[in-house]
């Protein structure tokens, strides 16, 4: 009973912790985060956005995105767009790619160190029962569709799969490839609005957003499919 209550109290003060860092964080970042706001509203105000930061101006981004691989909430296609409209397609789809990959890398270490029991207490049940089915054969080809596909919770798994037997050098190709085709269509898309082609970011948009639809609309027998190839 005394190991259990001091195995207990460990647990809660490493959640509390990463609580604290988590907000800790987003205090850091909220100025940045409020004059992305307000940049976005005016092209003059990312020119003088990106003459405040100078140089570190990708350092700051590539922050931004490992920041919102690791605060699950905040919407990570939102600083995909960012990309985008403040370094064009390729360097934002450069930087974002970088970021992505670090903030996935830290989800990947904290599963490894804080192990299954307080994992579990960190991603909804939902999530955790779908994970463990699909990847309890740690299929690799399957992990690396469900970080292709749009809409699957890519956060936790990364956070699922530091748990898991899957190595770190095995994870690492697979998130950073993975994660390549729905960032390249967002950097795409913030490029053409800043560079003001509303015809071309419709077009990217509208395929992004079939795919999207196609994905959701198939969903369940993708699933099925991909368990069964996993389970053969």
């Amino acid at each position: 009973m005394k190991g259990r209550s001091l195995s207990f109290l460990r647990d809660y003060w490493i959640l509390l912790l990463i609580t604290a860092a988590g907000i800790g964080a987003a205090i850091w970042f909220m100025t940045p985060l409020l004059r992305f706001y307000d940049l976005l509203m005016d092209r003059q105000s990312v020119i003088d956005y990106l003459d405040a930061w100078g140089a570190a101006a990708p350092i700051a981004f590539v922050g931004l995105q490992v920041l919102q691989v690791f605060v699950a909430p905040l919407p990570g296609e939102i600083s995909g767009l960012i990309g985008g409209y403040l370094f064009d397609v390729i360097l934002g789809f450069f930087y974002s790619s970088i970021g992505l990959t670090l903030g996935s890398m830290v989800n990947f270490g904290l599963g490894r160190i804080l192990g299954m029991r307080v994992v579990r207490r960190l991603i909804p049940e939902h999530h955790l029962r779908a994970m463990d089915r699909f990847l309890k054969r740690q299929g690799l080809f399957l992990v690396l569709v469900l970080f292709v596909l749009p809409g699957f919770p890519k956060d936790y798994l990364s956070l699922f799969l530091g748990v898991s037997a899957m190595p770190f050098r095995v994870f690492l190709p697979i998130v950073a490839v993975g994660r390549m085709p729905g960032t390249l269509m967002l950097s795409m898309q913030g490029a053409f609005f800043f560079e003001k082609k509303y015809v071309l970011m419709g077009l990217v948009l509208l395929v992004s957003m079939i795919l999207l639809a196609v994905a959701y609309r198939f969903r369940k027998r993708f699933y099925e499919w991909a368990e069964r190839q996993d389970n053969g």
